[in-house]
């Protein structure tokens, strides 16, 4: 039955697109996933109905993308019903195991694409491939691709090193914050090229005596830890720290092995960024680590409607699935309270 709403849910957003008001990401699918994923598949499509309102038409095509002129488009939002043919077309010929992994290196360098929104879209459906592949779950891969090529954002880039090894959690306090934080995503990540220490920063990526899965999700476990400690200044903003290289971590069996080290470097430059552009200067110590488990903290999530407070407890329960550590408890509380309230 749970695999029939997630496919009922990703073909009732079919027709839609990926964004509204111009760039505000639509969050049916990842929600419906992490949703369906935590058990709470009866109340899927309440959620959407709620959330319809938010919903836009699936963009119109302007000029199709041809294999040998796919660099010129990237990162052009005009062009996103284009790019939506395209995969269709993609998918519709060859294995999404092999769509995924020829687009994969052209994206992954764009990993900024939709405030970190275009890889984590495509996570949540890959986890859902990797579960049962249905044409839905194909579809919607390709939907997340799509979104992700529309919207290709690079971050500057990091240095050459050698930068010594360390832990995530250190590397993470070693970050940079931007100057200037009254505007948006863009105006935020546009000025780490100027920040004499992000160079170093988005080089030293953490872990280095460890294999690559490992290592990834030390840094998603290290987001999630410090979004209770510094989310309050950028609540929903600093939850992609978390989910964005919890994406890639669920995207990685899916992935030739050759591509796990980029991914690797790649995820933590997002995570990184975030932080530099929302963390704030001083951290705010955690309540008691006693509290509710985490269905019921889920279940507080879904009362609150949001999409980011539900997909970041569906992060946080892998977080706390690796290491059982009860503090998860308190961060998971505060945060879901600090998302509803921002």
């Amino acid at each position: 039955m749970l695999n029939s709403v997630l496919d009922e849910a990703y073909e009732r957003v079919r027709h839609t697109g990926p964004e509204r008001d111009g760039w505000l990401s639509n969050h049916v699918p990842m929600a419906a996933e992490a949703l369906v994923r935590h058990g709470h598949g009866r109340a899927v499509h309440r959620w959407i109905d709620a959330y319809s309102d938010r919903l836009e038409e699936r963009p119109r095509g302007i000029r199709r993308i041809t294999a040998d002129e796919w660099r010129d488009p990237l990162g052009d939002p005009v062009r996103t019903g284009d790019w939506l043919d395209l995969f269709d077309r993609e998918l519709a010929g060859d294995p999404w195991r092999d769509v995924l992994a020829r687009w994969w290196p052209r994206l992954l360098p764009g990993i900024a694409a939709g405030a970190t929104h275009g890889v984590i879209r495509v996570g949540h459906a890959v986890r859902a491939l990797l579960d049962a592949e249905t044409g839905p779950r194909v579809a919607e891969l390709g939907q997340g691709l799509a979104y992700w090529a529309a919207r290709w954002q690079p971050i500057a880039p990091p240095g050459t090193g050698p930068y010594p090894g360390t832990d995530a959690r250190s590397a993470l306090d070693a970050v940079p914050r931007v100057p200037d934080q009254r505007f948006g995503i863009r105006s935020r990540l546009a000025q780490l090229a100027d920040l004499d220490r992000w160079p170093a920063a988005a080089a030293a990526v953490p872990g280095a005596a460890a294999d690559v899965p490992t290592r990834l999700a030390a840094v998603v476990d290290a987001a999630v830890v410090r979004h209770g400690t510094h989310g309050y200044a950028g609540p929903v903003m600093l939850v992609h720290a978390a989910t964005a290289p919890n994406a890639v971590l669920r995207t990685l069996p899916a992935l030739p092995p050759t591509l796990w080290q980029p991914s690797l470097a790649a995820a933590w430059a997002a995570t990184a960024a975030v932080t530099a552009a929302y963390a704030p200067a001083g951290a705010r110590s955690l309540p008691p680590a006693a509290g509710p488990d985490l269905d019921e903290v889920m279940a507080r999530a879904l009362d609150t409607g949001d999409a980011h407070a539900i997909k970041f407890i569906d992060t946080l329960s892998d977080a706390y699935a690796r290491s059982g550590d009860p503090a998860l408890l308190a961060v998971a509380v505060r945060s879901v309270e600090q998302i509803a309230a921002d």
